[in-house]
């Protein structure tokens, strides 16, 4: 597998920066984990493409930007040394200890614990409860793309889901809810196209 394969598994165009690598991969590790297709071979097999893709880029494409810090050599000689400011120094770490999380940390830890009880909800097929639950989190953070993509995501599996259980109507109205939630994603419009061709064979 070469890189543009790589990117290309990811959605993504060549040269993508490890930030869209890395948001790229959580959206589709969620949408084809086993754990939410347990019956769907193919979604396994995307799963592990998508996992040896980000594995691979992982080793190209991050020296590029984590490896700038490392660029910086520290400057020793402008630091003050222990003898000549150690209370200073103590005090400044207390201070830092004792700031309480700022409201984005707050939001974030929100945000991350919500999106693991959503993979749990899906896992069990509670799907009135995940898209209860990712709306309310969109509500809350309205500007995270990746809290959209989250949101898209359950709607379409929920409209796959419905397609199994022979509810058509109900399904097109969640996989139109998921296109219009997230409507460039190509990978996610790639995945609701297909059902919606599911759908049509039902007829």
């Amino acid at each position: 597998m070469d890189l543009e394969d790589c990117y290309r598994l990811l959605g993504l165009r060549s040269g993508a920066s490890f930030a869209d690598i890395k948001a790229s991969y959580r959206r589709l590790a969620q949408q084809y984990h086993p754990d939410i297709n347990p019956d769907d071979t193919k979604a396994k097999e995307k799963f592990i493409a998508v996992t040896e893709a980000y594995k691979l880029l992982l080793h190209k494409i991050p020296q590029q930007e984590t490896a700038q810090p490392s660029n910086k050599s520290p400057v020793v000689e402008n630091q003050p040394t222990r003898s000549t400011r150690p209370q200073t120094a103590t005090k400044e770490k207390l201070k830092e200890k004792a700031k309480p999380p700022s409201f984005s940390e707050i939001e974030q830890r929100l945000k991350w614990r919500t999106y693991e009880q959503l993979q749990q909800f899906l896992k069990e097929k509670r799907f009135p409860q995940a898209i209860s639950l990712a709306e309310a989190l969109a509500q809350r953070l309205p500007e995270d793309a990746e809290v959209r993509q989250w949101q898209a995501i359950s709607y379409q599996i929920w409209g796959r889901s419905l397609i199994a259980e022979k509810q058509p109507l109900k399904a097109r109205i969640y996989l139109k809810k998921a296109l219009k939630t997230d409507p460039y994603n190509k990978s996610l419009w790639d995945e609701v196209q297909r059902d919606f061709q599911m759908l049509e064979n039902m007829f």
